[in-house]
């Protein structure tokens, strides 16, 4: 995702090329669509939500695995440790290949809405925070980056919980004995029926760690990101391709780190259902910090990293 920035705002580029074209080389509408100033502002963004979400499709049976990883040996601290291979397995020996993909349409829509709203967010405030330092004489450092990337993941989190929320929910169905599965079409389905069953709030169940999870994904893939490349610059003679490359290898560590134990939080809480007796397993996010970590140790919180980390590599 961190490169995703770079690819935002390569496309401005590209777009203030083609639109300094003679009107001889483009056809007339599209040159009146072009040259509207919300469309030079929109589409740079429009650019990264399509890149997200074609990021998604290819890494989306990583997802998969990565979600069951995380809801395997729930509440049991001892026993069989389940490996990526062995939750593929299991998961094909249920059903089929393409179950791999379940809950894509969910992934597609939370990248439409996330990935779209955390670059313009971001953007928006790198730009703000440029011109505020120009006018100083001084430059972005790394706390500007880190607070542009944590404020614009939070907010993007806020605005995609119920995609999110919708695809967790669907990649966990096939967890449940047959007889209780929902058997969710599709996106739009699942936040149907879930809104009809459990009420609107219920879309945002898990906000909390969905939020922090955003923020520390951020700061580990935007402000590392920025950071990693603009020191390789300055004290290196690496290519500009290599120098991406490596940077993005290094913010994708952090952005892993930093966020995938409030990725696991959020897992546990989004697929939650309230049972016979009314009640949820965990109460919010301290509690289930709490429980999993008496119940089936700290590091729990890190199983699948190596997965996580390679969900996501091809977003960045």
């Amino acid at each position: 995702m961190s490169k995703a920035v770079d690819a935002a705002k390569s496309a401005s580029n590209k777009t203030t090329s083609a639109l300094s074209k003679p009107a001889s080389e483009t056809s007339p509408v599209a040159a009146s669509i072009l040259q509207q100033p919300y469309t030079r502002a929109a589409l740079p963004f429009a650019n990264g939500g399509l890149a997200g979400m074609t990021a998604t499709t290819c890494i989306q049976p990583i997802d998969m695995i990565k979600v069951r990883l995380q809801l395997a040996g729930e509440g049991i601290k001892t026993g069989p440790r389940a490996t990526p291979l062995s939750v593929t397995k299991d998961i094909i020996a249920q059903g089929r290949v393409m179950d791999l993909y379940t809950g894509l349409s969910a992934g597609l829509l939370r990248q439409a809405v996330y990935t779209t709203a955390r670059l313009g967010f971001f953007d928006t405030f790198m730009t703000a925070l440029k011109a505020r330092a120009e006018t100083k004489g001084q430059g972005i450092g790394f706390k500007e980056r880190a607070g542009a990337g944590l404020t614009a993941g939070g907010l993007a989190a806020m605005v995609g919980n119920p995609a999110d929320l919708a695809l967790i929910r669907m990649q966990s169905d096939g967890l449940k004995p047959k007889e209780m599965r929902a058997n969710y079409k599709s996106v739009v389905d699942a936040l149907t029926r879930i809104t009809k069953t459990e009420g609107v709030y219920a879309l945002w169940a898990g906000a909390s760690p969905t939020v922090v999870r955003a923020m520390a994904l951020n700061f580990g893939q935007l402000a590392f990101f920025s950071e990693a490349k603009t020191q390789l610059k300055a004290k290196t003679q690496l290519s500009m391709q290599t120098q991406t490359l490596t940077a993005s290898a290094i913010a994708g560590f952090f952005a892993s780190f930093f966020s995938l134990p409030f990725d696991f939080v959020k897992t546990r809480l989004q697929k939650q259902q309230k049972g016979k007796d009314g009640k949820v397993p965990y109460s919010g996010m301290a509690d289930c910090f709490r429980k999993v970590a008496k119940e089936e140790g700290l590091l729990r919180f890190y199983r699948g990293f190596g997965t996580y980390y390679v969900r996501i590599a091809p977003h960045a």
